[in-house]
């Protein structure tokens, strides 16, 4: 907390509180994944909480129901298609059922996950990316643009891929001398900032390939660092110092970045700060693995920035954590976030709530939040398009549309080979050089081609039905939630009617 003039500052997330949830509604016996990799390991959205799993003779995860809880049996289906264990797992911002998996063995994997769960072992994805030549460990969905993934391996790569094709379409091979450690998209998806073992931070244009800007020995410290674009184009990056504390700093990436224009230092433990940003509340959680404690913040543009709100702690320690998207948040309880916490063989919910007396709906705590629809498609995007996210209100809880894009992915596309496999990466002439991918002429790929548009041509007509029905669906919904609002009011002016009353104002 910061104090300023002996006053306390005002902020409506001064009391935000964290509880974890009782054992009844925990996940338990599940193998919690003991690969070495400063990694979450966990992934969730407002459908499925996937987990990575200790797996023999492979790399595995679970994909569970959001609302399951208790225990699971060792015959539980997984999604088990890789040779080597899984580093990282990402679901897609733009479609709750795709799922994409980063492994040791040198491949990225999309999946499609159905409706209700697994019924058995997954074992095909509906695409296969190969392009690094070491394992790949970060995995980073473009928070605007439908089907474009990004991905850095141990190789220095940071690879950009359209999963709709399959195809490379951006390499980004000069950038990075060393191990790369984090890579975070803008809120705009025009730009990236990694950091990396040289220490260093860098601002990244991913389709020109060209570094914008850089900022050398960040944190003076030798272990991991960690960075995260906030939505006004500032960075929080998290690291060590000299003296091995562990510390979190914001630059200021529009006017000068010669010097932070904040630092904290925390304390000395070793884990690696795992920062989680909430672009609508503007607070960031920090989970270190193997931590007891879970630390959130603020940020402002008021002096000094990073407002220490409070810390969760408990007794056991966290092998990971997973970040629910606000659009799974529960709005009537006043919740503002919840983590997944991790332990060695248990998922643990954890959620964070501001304290408020009345039962309406918060605005002030839920302004509009990124939608499920994409702004743009790949191809705009790829062609220097930006936009920001297409925002959604969460009054009255969020209820998903069905997508119209979402077909882009349901059917594998055919892909070719990217000519490389698991030894040599393709390597552009120049960085980010868009890599345009020769195919071979199927005549069963036409056959099926042939055979689809006749079929659109007779399920048009279904189609336009659907959509009327729909369009009077929605419509309907529009008018009750009108009704809910307006007795919603109703009631408030009923309650401070009461309490005039109460206080003999009356």
């Amino acid at each position: 907390m910061s104090f300023r003039r002996g006053v306390v500052r005002q902020s409506k997330f001064r009391h935000v509180f964290a509880q974890a949830w009782k054992a009844e509604h925990c996940i338990d016996d599940v193998r919690v994944s003991r690969v070495t990799w400063d990694g979450p390991l966990c992934a969730v959205n407002p459908k499925f909480t996937a987990v990575v799993i200790e797996s023999g003779g492979g790399g595995a995860f679970l994909v569970l129901p959001l609302n399951k809880s208790g225990r699971i049996d060792q015959a539980t289906p997984t999604v088990c298609g890789h040779a080597a264990p899984v580093l990282d797992v990402q679901w897609c911002p733009h479609d709750d059922n795709v799922i994409a998996s980063a492994s040791e063995d040198c491949t990225v994997k999309v999946w499609q996950i159905p409706d209700g769960g697994l019924t058995g072992p997954m074992t095909e994805p509906v695409v296969t990316l190969e392009g690094h030549s070491k394992r790949v460990g970060i995995l980073a969905w473009h928070p605007t643009a439908f089907n474009i993934l990004l991905t850095a391996g141990c190789d220095n790569l940071v690879c950009v891929w359209d999963v709709g094709t399959g195809e490379l379409v951006y390499q980004i091979a000069d950038a990075h001398p060393d191990l790369i450690y984090s890579v975070s998209w803008n809120r705009e998806g025009s730009a990236i900032c990694t950091v990396c073992k040289d220490k260093a931070l860098r601002v990244i244009d991913p389709r020109r390939g060209t570094v914008l800007k850089v900022k050398e020995k960040v944190h003076d410290g030798t272990r991991p660092m960690r960075a995260v674009f906030l939505s006004d184009g500032k960075i929080l990056t998290t690291g060590f110092s000299r003296m091995s504390e562990r510390q979190l700093a914001l630059w200021d990436t529009v006017r000068d970045m010669s010097e932070p224009m904040a630092v904290q230092e925390m304390d000395t433990s070793n884990g690696v700060l795992l920062p989680y940003y909430d672009p609508d509340t503007n607070m960031v959680y920090l989970c270190g693995k193997g931590d007891c404690t879970i630390r959130y913040f603020e940020v402002t543009d008021e002096s000094p920035y990073v407002h220490f709100l409070s810390l969760y702690s408990s007794k056991e320690p966290q092998r990971g954590a997973g970040f629910l998207s606000k659009r799974g948040v529960d709005v009537n309880k006043c919740e503002i976030a919840r983590f997944y916490k991790l332990h060695e063989r248990k998922v643990e919910p954890i959620s964070m709530t501001v304290p408020r007396k009345s039962d309406l709906f918060q605005g002030d705590l839920y302004p509009d939040t990124a939608s499920v629809e994409p702004s743009l498609l790949a191809e705009d995007w790829i062609a220097g398009q930006d936009a920001p996210p297409l925002l959604v209100s969460l009054s009255g809880g969020y209820v998903g549309a069905p997508s119209k894009n979402r077909d882009t992915l349901r059917n594998k596309p055919n892909l070719s080979s990217q000519g490389s496999g698991t030894d040599s990466p393709p390597v552009p002439q120049q960085a980010a050089m868009p890599i345009t991918t020769t195919r071979e002429p199927e005549s069963e790929g036409v056959g099926v081609v042939q055979q689809r548009v006749t079929q659109g041509e007779g399920a048009s007509d279904r189609v336009k039905r659907e959509e009327e029905v729909l369009s009077e669906v929605l419509a309907e919904v529009k008018a009750l939630r009108s009704v809910v609002l307006a007795q919603g009011q109703r009631i408030e002016l009923l309650e401070r009617q009461l309490a005039r009353i109460e206080d003999g104002d009356v």
